[in-house]
């Protein structure tokens, strides 16, 4: 299986809301670079971890956490996907914006994710 087909099924997971299907795309050691400066900013490592963390962008936003992928890439292990993701808080307002994830992928799984967000200020204000 390919790196992108490896991420394509994360993103079907992650768009159905299939816990078990999501958590199954990531390695062990898998790790999850969370970029910025707010309360959800840091490494999350290990798929348990992974989805408490994508969790806490659904228990933050009251359950309007939505990512969409635009496009994908890939090169290598590496897959490069520009996304869309929208979210909605009371007190923050809306949260819209455009990024770059990249995946590196070992064999059948995601072993680390990092994020690049169009404006991190914005987004880590709105998760503080």
């Amino acid at each position: 299986m390919s790196a992108i087909d490896v991420v394509g099924q994360y993103g079907t997971a992650m768009a159905a809301g299939d816990m078990a299907a999501l958590a199954a795309t990531f390695a062990a050691d898998a790790v999850w670079h969370q970029p910025g400066q707010s309360p959800v900013s840091g490494d999350h490592i290990g798929p348990d971890a992974i989805l408490a963390h994508l969790g806490h962008f659904m228990e933050l936003s009251g359950g309007t956490f939505a990512l969409e992928t635009e496009s994908a890439t890939e090169s290598g292990d590496l897959v490069s996907a520009t996304v869309r993701f929208r979210a909605q808080r009371a007190g923050r307002g809306d949260l819209d914006q455009h990024g770059i994830d990249v995946f590196r992928v070992v064999g059948d799984r995601i072993v680390e994710v990092w994020l690049i967000s169009e404006n991190q200020q914005a987004e880590d204000l709105f998760w503080s």
